[in-house]
């Protein structure tokens, strides 16, 4: 279960919080990476894993005005991206895209396609529409979620429609339901909150929720998955909002991130600042029909929900990616901009 790497390792400069897998590239496995460099130029780094899986390759490398706190990659479009970031003390959100002959050019610069800049408030994320061609974003600030309409041809975003949580709420994060497109899930203080994005008004909320980030089971509806500082790793079923339906201890400091495999049911990846990722199989995730007697039989169960713990990173892990093209294959960033990249396919027989 514990035990070091035997994944592919690649270095950034920099020190740097998040790592993006670039789902519209269908002919490579591909991630994003951004720095987070308070006095140095940051950098995007574009990064593929080589055919044979030994070795990762940095396939373009471009210069980033700030410290980047968040990086998504277009569902559509592999060169385009969007990151949030910080001048200082104010926080801006921007689409950008990388140049066509990036790999022909000595220092290629991206293109940045739009500012989001509406908002007044610490942006905590960008959110694409869950999967294929679309022209929505979202934006999430302290206090407000924004819907965006994008024009890429224009190079213009604009703000479809905006609602605030309200004073007394302090958003941190989101995400968005891919099962449902008209729901998006927010982080808040000590509750998730999940807004219509038709009125932009609260439909529902899971409460006593105090979640660093959560991300949506792609292949059950209604399974969400939550990282939480007390709790570890907890699996909710949307249905049955009361409690969770599995909790997993996480890890022995804060729980930061936490990622669902696109293909593989049940397998969920999260990563603390323990220095570790740990590698789930929840069995409520592969279950059929959940059901509220199924948690009386759950304990007596013997199987270790902990399928491995890799543990030889130096710093903080924040950033995890899973990849779409190989979905038994993930990305891992650590604070000290180290990426690695491990198969889990050792695992996948052991459910």
């Amino acid at each position: 279960m514990q035990g070091g790497s035997s994944g592919v390792g690649y270095g950034l400069k920099y020190q740097a919080r998040c790592i993006a897998d670039v789902k519209a590239d269908t002919d490579h496995t591909s991630f994003l990476t951004g720095t987070l460099s308070l006095k140095e130029e940051n950098e995007v780094h574009l990064l593929r894993l080589s055919s044979g899986g030994t070795e990762l390759i940095c396939e373009g490398l471009f210069s980033h005005p700030n410290e980047i706190w968040d990086l998504s990659s277009c569902p559509f479009d592999q060169r385009i991206f969007s990151t949030v970031f910080s001048t200082g003390e104010t926080y801006g959100a921007a689409v950008w895209q990388i140049p066509e002959l990036y790999g022909q050019l000595n220092s290629p610069q991206l293109e940045k396609i739009a500012l989001l800049d509406a908002h007044s408030r610490k942006i905590s994320c960008v959110l694409w529409w869950p999967s294929g061609r679309h022209d929505k974003l979202i934006s999430i600030d302290e206090e407000n979620i924004f819907l965006w309409n994008l024009d890429c041809s224009k190079k213009s975003a604009q703000v479809q429609s905006q609602e605030s949580a309200g004073m007394l709420h302090y958003l941190s994060g989101g995400a968005w339901d891919p099962h449902d497109v008209n729901i998006v899930a927010a982080t808040c203080e000590s509750s998730i909150q999940f807004w219509d994005l038709r009125t932009m008004k609260k439909a529902n909320s899971l409460e006593s929720v105090h979640a660093r980030d959560l991300d949506y089971d792609m292949r059950k509806k209604h399974l969400l998955v939550t990282s939480e500082d007390e709790s570890g790793v907890r699996v909710w079923d949307l249905r049955m909002p009361k409690a969770p339906v599995q909790e997993f201890p996480g890890h022995t400091h804060w729980t930061w991130a936490v990622r669902c495999n696109p293909e593989y049911e049940g397998l969920i990846l999260s990563a603390g600042t323990d220095s570790a990722v740990n590698l789930w199989w929840s069995s409520a995730s592969s279950s059929d029909e959940l059901t509220s007697e199924r948690l009386i039989d759950s304990p007596t169960r013997k199987l270790d929900p902990l399928l491995h713990s890799y543990n030889d990173y130096e710093d903080s892990v924040y950033g995890l990616a899973w990849s779409s093209r190989e979905p038994w294959i993930f990305a891992s960033l650590s604070y000290d901009g180290r990426v690695v990249i491990e198969s889990v396919k050792p695992y996948l027989s052991r459910k």
